[in-house]
């Protein structure tokens, strides 16, 4: 991992300082930022978001789907977890917790958009960061590459009906023309500039590809971090007034994460997958696309919403929670093999 992953919690904790101290010191401006508007897209935060994605999208190969069938009990797995047990164990412990164990802590009238938020963050799987984690443990390259490559295409297709139908079973209101707009924005849109920059570079060799990945490979978190800088600007009122919101917001995240890793895990040992197969299987469904989630939070809802703060604390957590995954995977590699 490099300096910005292995210390993404200690950046996104100096972001979250940075931006309630400039949206105290400096509200205008920051408010300036904010009405920066087309079609209810925010300029600058759009830029940074295509900014955050597309560098991760160039990693996907599509080509890998071809390897799907060698290895088909765990990708079955992998998809199981990712799509009919991860965004509905969300939204339940989203219910139970800020619906009913938080509520009377909470900000009144921000439950809903909480829930949103969370439901949003559990919807994505991981796309990039997946790749980082599988290494860690060893994972088998080929896997973990069409798992990431076949979910990014379900994604294309399924994010919006399921978080549709999510938010409709709690509830809440469904903004159907700028959710529409959102993943057309920040799914198919930088999915085919990914691809088609992917096959340029490609036609240069694989060197080229690997020389432009590791040049760009900062940018995704750079832009990432000035993202929250302006997010917190925002919500910065909100948190000095209940700072203790984040950490409400971090139990239902993290439960679900040690879940959704320890039903995958597990599924896989069932199952007879091997080792380096069941890792990056428990890895990818614990794990989420926090670029996607942020970027669709802030576009349905706007930047002073629960919703987008609610994804910024699966951002804060993602690094040593995910840490923690890898390591119990790997010490109990041991346990998993006599299985």
């Amino acid at each position: 991992m490099g300096v910005f992953e292995r210390y993404l919690t200690v950046w996104v904790s100096l972001c979250i300082v940075a931006g309630i101290a400039l949206g105290q010191w400096l509200p205008g401006p920051v408010q300036a930022i904010g009405h920066m508007e087309i079609a209810q897209v925010n300029l600058p935060v759009g830029v940074l978001i295509w900014v955050m994605i597309i560098p991760m999208l160039l990693r996907v190969d599509f080509g890998a789907l071809g390897q799907v069938k060698r290895h088909w009990r765990g990708i079955g797995v992998t998809l199981f977890v990712n799509w009919a047990v991860k965004p509905f164990s969300m939204a339940l412990l989203a219910w139970v917790f800020i619906r009913h164990v938080f509520a009377p802590y909470l900000p009144p009238g921000q439950a809903d958009s909480y829930i949103a938020g969370l439901i949003l963050l559990a919807a994505a799987p991981c796309t990039a960061m997946v790749f980082v984690w599988s290494r860690l443990t060893n994972g088998h390259p080929l896997f973990t590459l069409s798992q990431v490559a076949l979910n990014d295409l379900i994604m294309v297709f399924a994010f919006a009906p399921l978080v549709a139908l999510l938010l409709g079973l709690a509830s809440i209101t469904v903004p159907w023309q700028t959710l529409v707009t959102s993943v057309l924005l920040y799914i198919v849109v930088p999915v085919a500039i990914a691809q088609l920059w992917r096959r340029a570079l490609l036609r240069r060799g694989p060197q080229a590809l690997d020389a432009t990945l590791a040049r760009i490979g900062p940018w995704s978190i750079t832009a990432l971090l000035a993202t929250l800088v302006l997010l917190f600007g925002f919500q910065g009122e909100a948190i000095l007034r209940q700072p203790l919101v984040i950490a409400m917001l971090a139990v239902p995240i993290l439960i679900q994460v040690l879940f959704n890793a320890g039903l995958a895990y597990g599924l896989n040992r069932q199952l007879g997958e091997t080792h380096d197969v069941a890792g990056p299987s428990a890895l990818i469904g614990a794990s989420n696309f926090f670029e996607l989630s942020v970027a669709a939070a802030i576009s349905l809802y706007g930047f002073e919403s629960g919703a987008a703060l609610a994804t910024v604390v699966g951002v804060l957590i993602e690094v040593p929670v995910m840490l923690l995954v890898v390591r119990v995977v790997n010490r109990s590699k041991r346990w998993y093999e006599r299985g």
